[in-house]
């Protein structure tokens, strides 16, 4: 096991930028869980509430993954945040759709289809649309 001081490195290359990027993506799905139910206890339409909660975790993914995931060191610049912006905006209009199905046509209970529909998106959208459109370079 390496030192402390170097853990994140000795983990970031046995694991990989998806590991990182999974890592970042469980912490923004933490504040996205939290807007989700906060507003489903409000009333708010579980579609609704879905896209703003993705929306709201979107900026912790953002430095997760540039810092973590990526490892990519150079300054945000403004083709970098609209890019990442798109692929948050696209994660969560396709939140939003898989939600809307998974709870109110299947009828699953709002948790368990957070987890199912993030694993999938997140799987077949957000880490690849990352890798190649926001932080091809690094």
């Amino acid at each position: 096991m390496p030192p402390l001081h170097q853990l994140p490195r000795h983990l970031h290359r046995r694991l990989g930028p998806a590991a990182g990027a999974a890592i970042g993506g469980l912490a923004g799905t933490a504040i996205d869980v939290v807007v989700l139910a906060a507003l489903l206890n409000r009333g708010i339409p579980v579609a609704l509430a879905a896209f703003v909660g993705a929306i709201a975790g979107a900026g912790l993914c953002f430095v997760a993954n540039k810092y973590v995931a990526f490892r990519d060191r150079s300054r945000a610049d403004l083709r970098q945040v609209l890019a990442f912006a798109g692929v948050a905006l696209g994660s969560a209009i396709l939140m939003a759709g898989a939600m809307h199905l998974a709870c109110d046509r299947a009828h699953l209970p709002y948790l368990t289809a957070k987890v199912v529909c993030a694993a999938v998106i997140f799987v077949c959208w957000s880490y690849p649309a990352q890798r190649r459109l926001v932080f091809a370079s690094a």
